[in-house]
């Protein structure tokens, strides 16, 4: 496990613990003792799963220059986001686990490619409403739902999606 997953899981516990301590389900009184009155804990249990939650956003894993990144989940999630980066494609593997990569502020000039694959998992994908998405599925038991805004200008760059999945599918949506 990666240091930036333990730290994220240690916020997200101590929250928790915090919680039950409040709910009166623990009962550790330096837990009680670290901030006054109620809506301070509640507060502070907000605070707490917040920072452990930004700790367990992962970094949009790296590729060479224009070229396509690979990501890949078994048994758990990812999530990736962009932020202004360049989108240069992407092959999504999601085995027993979910994904959602989140590109509506990646910079993308032309067409594009996703390749998808999923065993009993799924992949969230949330587009730019200036793209035109086409998607191509072989699905077993599964399949591709797209969502997106198909009112979208003609010479817009387009996002080509190519889905195989067995006993999973593919969510493609604008918002």
């Amino acid at each position: 496990m990666k240091r930036r997953t333990v730290i994220g899981v240690i916020f997200i516990v101590a929250a928790l613990l915090k919680l039950a301590t409040l709910w009166g389900i623990l009962h550790w009184r330096w837990f009680e003792t670290m901030s006054e009155g109620r809506w301070a804990m509640y507060f502070s249990i907000f605070v707490l799963l917040y920072v452990g939650v930004h700790w367990l956003q992962r970094p949009i894993p790296p590729a060479e220059e224009g070229k396509r990144i690979c990501c890949s989940v078994h048994y758990g999630g990812d999530e990736y986001i962009y932020k202004g980066e360049p989108f240069h494609g992407a092959r999504l593997d999601a085995f027993c686990g979910g994904l959602r990569l989140d590109l509506r502020e990646a910079v993308i000039t032309e067409d594009e490619e996703i390749d998808i694959h999923t065993f009993m998992g799924g992949v969230e994908l949330i587009v730019p409403d200036s793209l035109n998405v086409e998607t191509t599925s072989r699905s077993f038991i599964g399949g591709v739902g797209n969502e997106t805004n198909r009112n979208v200008k003609d010479g817009a760059p387009c996002l080509h999606i190519v889905a195989s999945n067995f006993l999973g599918g593919v969510s493609i949506k604008n918002n």
